[in-house]
């Protein structure tokens, strides 16, 4: 063997230059957008190193505010199960206790919130909704952790961090930059549904009661023969909905930047109760080539005509929070807080969410999070867990030896619960890769929802991108006129047109869909009055 076989030199290896971006531990990352997964599809492997490491560290970025959701309002309630699911017996679907019984009350308690500002910022801003709800089952809790829009701007969890990176405030600033969205959602075609939404009105509800409720990602429900099918949750409020344009949300902020917070502890001290149907999307749990888009894909609506929307409950919230620090602030939801009959699917969304949301709450609120009342269950706990910041009890069984904090034993330890129904075991092989889902088709549901929209909702979006993406590089206009092309003629023809008439002077760095914010620091200056020190 010749003494130069293994020079370095000679290695194929990865390419790296001074902007390329790595880990923390000094490796070149070369794929920033997939997590490993078994095929294309999922589910994904847990040592997923790059992507533990990348949303482990986004998860402590804050302290103690929630790094998203920081703004909420919460209630406590019941739902109560119709015991079927449309014409037919839940018990077909899921073997979940809260759903089978006609009648049966499961105590809640609801959280609602913006998601990309601060905890004191106003609730009119331009952004998602989150819409958590803690159902305190008979078999422990269930977390229902979703949105008011029934759909997200990516696919992979991968992308989370940067994409909450790009919509929050410029690190150097402190300023929420349009230029900086757009550049990411530019970049990242799926978004366009998700920014359709979040431009129209549909993207300031007019307050948490009159709003709908998603799950987002797409669950499993199991029955007791172990069979499972795939499951999209949706709120729908007796209310009904109203949404508010970008004129009357800022006028609105100038008086209340807390009015729904106010509208949601008001109507429940005037017993006017909010009331939410709770309603499903069943679905064979395949891959369902049928459909030009894959069912596990969070950035799509399933259609309605296909997929017809079965009621199973209403959730009535009737009491407001005694203390909003201990109750609502402390509040912790996981995706992956499910109950017997309650199953993930292979959504890389979910799969990420659910590592990230337990995770962030041990480190926001301590290890023992679960142990305080507005997050423990409402029934008898017993593990082997124990230590950790602010514990403040040990969760033994009676007539458990203390002395044994294991399993199995038999000096008198804490035993395995015998499982009745059958275990759900899918089958799943395939190469473990970093890829994106096939049949990603980005932009025709977009054309779609905007084709339902009203003409003064379709108005709206148009303006409110325009006054946006005016004041962005040609680069970042010209891409998301092309999605919007692709995605419906109209809709490009109209913001084509509409940032070709617009004023090109201006600072991206104002809110979202904001007309004019940029002028304020001048405004206050000129309108202020003169004062003599004192």
């Amino acid at each position: 063997m010749k003494e130069d076989s293994f020079n370095s030199k000679n290695l194929k290896t990865n390419i790296e230059n001074e902007d390329t971006l790595t880990n923390r531990q000094g490796h070149p990352i070369t794929n920033n957008q997939n997590i490993r997964t078994v095929g294309n599809r999922g589910p994904a492997t847990l040592e997923n190193y790059d992507f533990i490491e990348k949303i482990s560290h986004f998860d402590r970025e804050r302290v103690p505010e929630r790094v998203v959701h920081a703004r909420g309002a919460g209630a406590h309630g019941y739902f109560e199960a119709y015991g079927t699911a449309g014409d037919e017996p839940i018990s077909k679907y899921t073997r979940a206790k809260l759903f089978q019984e006609k009648g049966k009350q499961t105590p809640v308690f609801v959280r609602f919130s913006s998601v990309i500002h601060g905890g004191h910022s106003p609730e009119t801003l331009r952004d998602p909704r989150g819409f958590a709800v803690k159902f305190y089952t008979e078999d422990g809790n269930w977390d229902l952790v979703g949105n008011n829009l029934k759909i997200f701007f990516i696919r992979d969890a991968m992308k989370f961090p940067d994409m909450i990176h790009a919509f929050r405030p410029d690190p150097i600033t402190n300023i929420q930059d349009s230029e900086r969205f757009f550049d990411f959602c530019a970049s990242s075609p799926e978004t366009f549904h998700m920014v359709t939404f979040v431009y129209s009105p549909w993207g300031i509800p007019a307050n948490y009661r009159m709003m709908q409720g998603s799950g987002v990602n797409t669950y499993k429900w199991v029955n007791n023969d172990g069979e499972a099918v795939l499951v999209k949750y949706h709120w729908e409020p007796k209310q009904g909905i109203k949404n508010l344009t970008q004129k009357e949300a800022e006028e609105i902020q100038a008086k209340n930047f807390n009015h729904a917070t106010q509208d949601l502890y008001d109507a429940i001290e005037r017993e006017d109760y909010p009331e939410w149907e709770l309603l499903v999307q069943v679905m064979s749990d395949d891959e369902h080539p049928e459909l030009d888009f894959d069912p596990l894909d969070d950035t799509k609506l399933w259609p309605e005509d296909q997929f017809p929307w079965l009621p199973v409950g209403k959730m009535i919230l009737n009491k407001n929070p005694e203390d909003y620090f201990t109750e609502v602030e402390q509040a912790a939801f996981g995706t992956g807080v499910l109950v017997d009959g309650l199953d993930f699917s292979d959504d890389k969304m979910l799969q990420g969410r659910t590592f990230s949301y337990s995770d962030t709450q041990r480190h926001r609120v301590g290890a023992n999070y679960l142990q305080l009342p507005i997050n423990a269950p409402k029934k008898r706990i017993a593990t082997n867990q124990s230590g950790g910041q602010m514990q403040y009890k040990v969760d033994h069984a009676p007539g458990q030896n203390p002395h044994i904090n294991y399993e199995p034993s038999i000096l008198g330890g804490l035993k395995e619960a015998e499982q009745i129904g059958k275990e759900y075991s899918p089958n799943i092989e395939g190469k473990l890769v970093r890829e994106s889902i096939d049949r990603q088709s980005n932009t025709k549901q977009a054309g779609e929802t905007y084709r339902r929209f009203e003409e003064w909702e379709r108005a709206e979006l148009i303006s409110n991108l325009v006054s946006d993406l005016s004041k962005c590089d040609q680069r970042l206009q010209d891409k998301m006129v092309a999605l919007a092309e692709e995605a419906d003629d109209e809709y490009g023809r109209r913001l084509r047109e509409g940032l070709a008439n617009s004023p090109k002077d201006g600072s991206s760095q104002e809110p979202l869909g904001n007309k004019g914010g940029v002028n304020a620091p001048e405004n206050a200056v000129e309108k202020g009055h003169d004062a003599e020190p004192y």
